[in-house]
């Protein structure tokens, strides 16, 4: 059979519109769109004939080489649903970016989710398909699937996988899905009838049992093979309410010739569940109310490694061909021998537990990375983090692996699965440098790590205990990088186990300090209050409403509220406020913003108000504003009473006006809306892989943190400010609406920060016709151009691939333009000078560089002049060297007269200023000259000030002769009495010394101390 191709990308929802489809007659291909005639479901005897031939013949002649590959089973899956009408739809990515309520792919119906739920837009592809198949790209870790900590202990738990998957959407429904799992499973793959099994929903007290698919399953089994199941294992629902259904089950029994029914759904590794059937038939409403769905649908899910193991002949998921060439390049590493198959207590060493896993989770990070998805601190990338480290601990400390050795084997995975999936070819090199990266870092820490809990161990059992304590495993976390579900499996390995409570106690511990702390240096100290769960509950029991915040987009308003409750609490429906004191106030209503999405909350004034509602009888100013489930808490200070020592205030009855600080607020707003844009510039300026992972807008800044793994060029982050510029200038108008959770994230190229809880309906935020559209909450402006100016003025790391921008727009970003044009004038002028004409150039353009690192101007700017700054100072540092180093040959002919006219007057000692500057260079070749011409019969000692006059830096050296030193006259003493002068150091050996003084006003009272200290060795030396 002519190889078939199975296209696989993450793709757009627009292009599904048409897909190829390869069929087995050479050079013909059929274009197919969504809409396909609704022909017989059953298949003709043509193509069933075509099938058993096609299952029958081999796919190589390499005896090494089985005959059902993976690459064949899922092309032959494919390709037969595709027979039946179905239209293959690329796998969507296993690390989701844009559905921020889903942590990973961990099904294939996850890109499905619009259909079943009755939310796919009625314009788009989606809504006119009835019927798809593919093979999906799935990880199960973290989250409500998480097989993690299975991984490697069995033969069949897998962190990544591939679910081959066949659905229909209001199309066919039982009859047609169970047929052609039969036909598939028995006329395609030729599995054995007699070793398969099926169940079906046996029925509660909500749910009739699913009396049709076990007759549709008795036509084919008999009935001691065909079993009723409970809901635990045969009802299959997406959540506590939507779509549900009964499901049936298709396991295999690997070992045949037996009644192996009782071990079906007993977790048995040689009776396996190979697919799923969902027949989602209802919705549930509630826990008690399930109704009809008036269109229903099939979702199937069929485990690829499981399938493939069976027509392999293999026992084990691990032992199939994807796997075998993972376990040889691991083999390559590890010190322990290679993989023996060996299980739970049978694999004493856990040396192929440690093979099963690193090949597991290399492919995991392949596909994720490949995906867009990095290692990181939080959500998704945590999990890769742990992934990876735990793959690095297991290769590191069992197989004895050096570090590194998990990035070789990146190029293995490509190689395996690149001609299915296309992307992982494509970000190789990234994929490979970003698990280099991650590796090299945790390696650092892994000895140390390691080392720890060993001692740790030996500690516990001497004391007989067998807990690790929160706060030991918590400083394994915090301190040495090892995510706790790590510090468990090592203390699982040990027989020990960890206080996971007390770990949670010491994390929330620390969370609650790190809040605290920014709490304190966001408001300068300034006690900050909030409201437990306790609190908000109470509220809700007194009858208390949610604030209506509604008015907080309004401007320029005072808002009449009513004090609905005061904290600290007290009993009584009264609260007596004084002077000084700091309160909370949850009001019916409020102007105020507070503080979320990245905005810092308003600031303003609380004006108390007297019975009339109208008089001002004191103010409270407001300094911080949260929202605790639904409820506003104004915090502020009651700083002006109008005289009165106290007030009482009214519960329910009290008034206020909420005035914001709107000259504040008009500060923050251009921030928040120009960091719409600068999201929008990244994608364009470095990619689509970049992703929003935090933010900061106040009056003072914007701060945009984004996924990125290396720093942005000068270039990048110029291009990056003159698109925000051009987005100023262009004057494009910031709209926004409120609409639907489910519309709008249908919306083409709609943003959402990933792990953010969006509320339904939502708001979305639009930037001109295309240049932004984002789920927001937040104050913006109404045109760009009221932004004024934008400059970056810092691009920096936060954490490992994630970067951090800040930048300013309005008044102060007009500032440091102009700032910036000062320093480009500056430069230009210093650029203009001839160094050799101009002796301190060097100085100059140090001084403005001083000046430029302190300087509040644009980034690229600071990039640019600094680059200019080392090209002036190289070439005047250059003209320096060339000056000195005439200057050095002028001052070697002058110090050899000197030297000879010495040792001709029989002089013992010489001191002189040589004019070499501070050039230890030139001070050694003043040296070696003396030893030539004196002939080791002189004392030398020489001064050198880096600028003469300057009163600057100063160096001195010295050498003497092996007789004086025996006489009495050591270098080192010499070098140090000569610089005790002008408070300079030195040392070294007695016949060879140098030093310097830092600043020196008075170089003739240094050689006058070098001589007196000659000559206090008169004696000795003459």
């Amino acid at each position: 059979m002519p190889s078939v191709t199975v296209f696989h990308q993450v793709c757009g929802i627009t292009s599904l519109m048409m897909l190829l489809s390869v069929w087995r007659n050479p050079g013909k291909v059929l274009v197919r769109s969504f809409s396909t005639p609704r022909t017989s479901f059953l298949v003709t005897q043509q193509r069933h004939q075509r099938w058993v031939s096609a299952s029958n013949r081999l796919s190589a002649s390499d005896d090494n080489t089985p005959e059902w590959t993976t690459d064949k089973v899922r092309s032959a899956f494919v390709e037969f649903f595709e027979d039946q009408e179905h239209t293959m739809v690329p796998s969507s990515a296993c690390a989701p970016l844009n559905d921020p309520t889903l942590l990973f792919t961990n099904a294939g119906m996850n890109q499905f989710k619009p259909i079943f739920l009755g939310q796919a837009d009625p314009n788009s592809p989606l809504a006119s398909l009835t019927r798809a198949c593919n093979s999906q790209k799935c990880i199960r870790a973290g989250g409500k699937h998480n097989d993690l900590e299975d991984v490697g202990k069995d033969t069949y738990h897998h962190t990544f996988f591939e679910m081959l998957g066949s659905w229909s959407f209001g199309d066919y429904f039982k009859k047609e899905a169970i047929e052609w799992a039969w036909q598939i499973l028995t006329d395609v793959y030729k599995l054995n009838p007699d070793q398969m099994y099926a169940t079906y929903f046996q029925g509660n007290d909500d749910v009739p049992m699913d009396t049709e698919a076990r007759d549709l399953w008795l036509q084919f089994l008999p009935p001691e093979r065909v079993i009723g199941c409970d809901a635990k294992d045969n009802f299959w629902e997406m959540g506590d309410t939507g779509p549900c259904g009964p499901c049936s089950e298709i396991h295999y029994d690997r070992i045949g010739n037996r009644d192996a029914a009782a071990l079906v759904n007993a977790d048995h590794p040689d009776v396996i569940e190979i697919w799923n059937i969902v027949f989602i038939q209802y919705n549930r409403n509630s826990p008690t109310d399930l109704a009809t769905l008036p269109a229903q649908h099939i979702d199937t899910g069929m485990g690829l490694e499981r399938l493939v193991s069976i027509l392999q002949g293999k026992s084990s998921n691990y032992d199939i061909d994807v796997f075998t060439p993972l376990f040889d390049a691991i083999a390559k590493h590890s010190k322990v021998g290679p993989y023996q198959r060996k299980v739970l207590e049978d694999d004493v060493t856990l040396r192929d537990t440690a093979y099963r896993a690193i090949a597991d989770h290399a492919r995991a990070l392949s596909f994720a990375i490949a995906d867009g998805a990095v290692p990181n601190n939080e959500g998704r990338g945590y999990v890769l983090r742990r992934i990876l480290r735990r793959a690095t601990r297991y290769g590191q400390q069992i197989l004895q692996a050096e570090p590194g050795f998990f990035a070789t084997l990146v190029p293995v995975v490509v190689d395996i699965f690149g001609d299915a999936y296309p992307e992982l070819r494509q970000q190789q090199a990234t994929i490979q440098e970003i698990i280099e990266e991650e590796e090299r870092a945790f390696s650092k820490m892994l000895d140390r790590g390691i080392k720890f809990f060993s001692e740790l161990e030996e500690e516990l059992k001497a004391d007989k205990a067998s807990v690790v304590t929160g706060e030991k495993a918590f400083f394994l976390y915090d301190t040495l990088g090892f995510p706790i579900d790590l510090t468990e499996l090592m203390a699982e390995e040990a027989g020990l186990k960890v206080d996971s409570n007390g770990f949670e106690a010491e994390m929330t511990a620390q969370k609650e300090r790190s809040r605290q702390a920014q709490k304190a240096a966001r408001a300068g100290g300034a006690t900050q209050l909030e409201l437990q769960a306790e609190e908000t509950a109470l509220l809700s029991k007194s009858g208390i409403e949610p604030t209506d915040d509604s008015f907080k987009y309004k401007w320029d308003v005072s808002l009449p509220a009513t004090i609905m409750s005061v904290f600290p609490t007290e009993e009584g429906n009264q609260r007596e406020v004084k002077a000084g004191d700091v309160v909370g106030l949850v009001l019916d209503k409020t102007s105020f913003y507070a503080e979320a999405g990245g905005q810092e909350a308003d600031l303003g004034t609380l004006e108390l108000l007297g019975d009339d509602g109208e008089t001002v009888i004191g103010r409270i100013t407001v300094t911080d504003a949260q929202a605790y489930a639904g409820f506003v808490l104004h915090t502020g200070v009651v700083d002006d009473l109008l005289g009165a020592e106290s007030l009482t205030l009214d519960l329910g009855a009290s008034a206020v006006n909420c005035k914001v600080d709107y000259d504040r607020r008009r500060l923050i707003a251009p921030n928040h809306s120009m960091t719409h844009v600068l999201n929008a510039a990244l994608r364009s300026i470095l990619g689509d892989a970049v992703d929003q992972r935090g933010s900061l807008c106040n009056d003072e800044k914007l701060r945009f943190d984004f996924s990125h793994k290396k720093a942005m060029t000068p270039q990048q982050v110029q291009k990056t400010e003159e698109y925000c510029q051009q987005v100023v200038q262009k004057a494009q108008p910031v709209t926004n609406k409120v609409m639907p959770l489910a519309e709008a994230k249908e919306i083409d190229g709609v943003r959402a920060v990933f792990g953010e809880v969006y509320p339904d309906p939502v708001r979305v935020v639009s930037i001109g016709d295309a240049t932004s559209v984002e789920f927001c909450g937040g104050t913006h402006l109404t045109n760009t151009a009221e932004a004024g100016a934008f400059v970056i003025v810092e691009e920096t790391a936060v954490a490992k691939g994630i970067r951090r921008i800040s930048a300013v727009t309005g008044e102060m970003a007009t500032e440091a333009i102009k700032e910036g044009e000062t320093f480009l004038q500056q430069i230009g002028e210093l650029e203009g000078f001839d160094a050799k004409d101009t002796p301190d150039l060097d100085k100059q353009a140090g001084a403005l560089r001083k000046d430029l690192d302190e300087a509040f101007v644009s980034a690229s700017v600071k990039a640019e002049v600094r680059g200019r700054i080392e090209k002036i100072q190289k070439k005047a540092n250059e003209v320096k060297k060339a000056a000195l180093a005439q200057r050095v040959d002028i001052v070697l002919n002058a110090v050899r007269e000197e030297v000879k006219d010495a040792v001709a007057d029989k002089k013992k000692v010489l001191v002189l200023n040589v004019d070499i500057g501070a050039d230890s260079k030139a001070s050694q070749k003043v040296l070696n000259d003396v030893k030539k011409v004196a002939g080791g019969a002189l004392a030398f000692l020489g001064v050198s000030e880096a600028e003469p006059g300057s009163g600057g830096k100063l160096s001195a050296f010295a050498i003497v002769p092996d007789s004086l030193v025996e006489a009495g006259l050591k270098a080192d003493e010499w070098i140090r009495a000569t610089l005790e002068t002008c408070g300079g150091r030195g040392g070294g050996k007695p016949g060879n010394a140098q030093g310097q003084a830092q600043e020196c006003t008075d170089v003739g009272a240094v050689i006058d101390a070098a001589n007196s200290f000659a000559e206090s060795k008169a004696t000795s030396v003459a």
